[in-house]
């Protein structure tokens, strides 16, 4: 395994001193020494295309090389500023992008990664992306010839990076945000959530640990309800959760995180224009990317009650405490039109052993049929 010091070091030796991107489980290691050590200019960004699009402002400023990190499956989020701005085709603006390779060839990996692993390295290929494998220390030279290669020529470059590759010998960051004593876990606001729904809800609930928490719940309790979990397709949630309240007579509760729901912010115009009263939104919010590291998302800085009113949801209900949950989750499911429902939970980077769905073509099929 590589140090993530290391690796910064050598980056750092071919001039690279910013980073943009969107936090990822097989980075967190890389990202969390950025957001502690705090010796870089350094940007977590709600998506992938901005992260491209940032550093190619950076570029425009300064004209040093920016280095831009996501999960292989950001890819198709960066691939407009990346083909329509970046490329040796139109403006020649060069690029570093480190990738999360989920799903790479001969290694384990969920289903929802797997097809994306596959098709990576064409990706690259198709668009004219050179890119290095990193394996090990012996392809830091490789790193400064590409580096190189990207300075001469303008040119966008990716360094590929398979789980368990990066290592760092530094302590989690302590987390403060949403640690606060009296704020709900996930797991319990689930649970009194599942007290209080009855058999015409549906379920749609977001990547990362809400739809494995869900899972977990729905398996060892044996209940009677199908959600469709959004194992990928991070920031979509809440669009697949509106296009299926369309045609039908049920109640569509969309769960989602806040990560998420900041990933593809426009759409919540679309969202209160188009649907229906059948439409309950939940946002579980702890400021955190929690299944990747729990590096911040950045939402504090915004209210989510006045954001959810000027854009036309037509309540908002806020809950963070468990004593006053089942008489804030009622009045929520019962109010008639779009609402929305902010939850405050506690961070808990433990989660991570949580069992993930498994039977895809069953998860649909159930969700389906009831």
């Amino acid at each position: 395994m590589i140090d993530v010091k290391d690796l910064i070091k050598v980056l750092k030796k071919n001039k690279i001193n910013f980073y943009a991107g969107v936090p990822d489980s097989v980075l967190k290691n890389f990202t969390r020494y950025l957001d502690i050590e705090k010796k870089f200019e350094h940007l977590i960004l709600t998506n992938e295309g901005s992260a491209v699009s940032a550093g190619i402002g950076y570029y425009l400023s300064t004209k040093k090389i920016p280095a831009i990190y996501m999960q292989n499956s950001g890819l198709g989020n960066s691939l407009n500023p990346l083909i329509s701005i970046a490329h040796k085709e139109v403006y020649k603006i060069p690029l570093i992008l480190m990738i999360g390779w989920r799903g790479a060839p001969n290694l384990k990996d969920e289903p929802q990664h797997l097809a994306q692993g596959k098709v990576t390295r064409q990706f690259l290929k198709l668009c004219g992306i050179k890119y290095l494998v990193l394996e090990n220390k012996t392809d830091f030279k490789k790193i400064k010839k590409l580096v190189n290669f990207s300075r001469k020529n303008k040119e966008i470059v990716a360094i590929l990076i398979k789980k368990n590759t990066l290592r760092t010998s530094i302590p989690k960051k302590e987390i403060k945000k949403s640690i606060n004593s009296e704020f709900l876990t996930r797991s319990t606001f689930i649970d009194e959530l599942l007290k209080c729904v009855k058999k015409d809800y549906k379920f749609i609930s977001s990547t990362g640990y809400l739809s494995r928490e869900l899972y977990n719940k729905v398996k060892d309790n044996n209940l009677n309800i199908s959600p469709f979990y959004m194992v990928g397709g991070m920031g979509h949630t809440s669009t697949v959760s509106l296009g299926y309240s369309l045609k039908t007579n049920k109640k569509i509760i969309c769960l989602d995180g806040d990560g998420s729901f900041l990933m593809h912010l426009g759409s919540v115009v679309s969202i209160t224009k188009y649907a229906k009263n059948n439409f309950k939104y939940i946002l579980l919010n702890n400021n955190v990317h929690e299944s990747v590291g729990g590096q911040t998302t950045n939402i504090e800085n915004i209210n989510l009650k006045l954001l959810s009113k000027s854009v036309g949801y037509k309540k908002y209900f806020y809950l963070n405490q468990r004593k006053k949950s089942n008489q804030t989750i009622k009045s929520f499911l019962a109010h008639k039109g779009p609402s929305f429902l902010e939850v405050s939970i506690k961070v808990n980077l433990a989660d991570n052993n949580l069992p993930r769905p498994k039977d895809l073509n069953r998860v649909i099929k159930n969700f389906s049929d009831k």
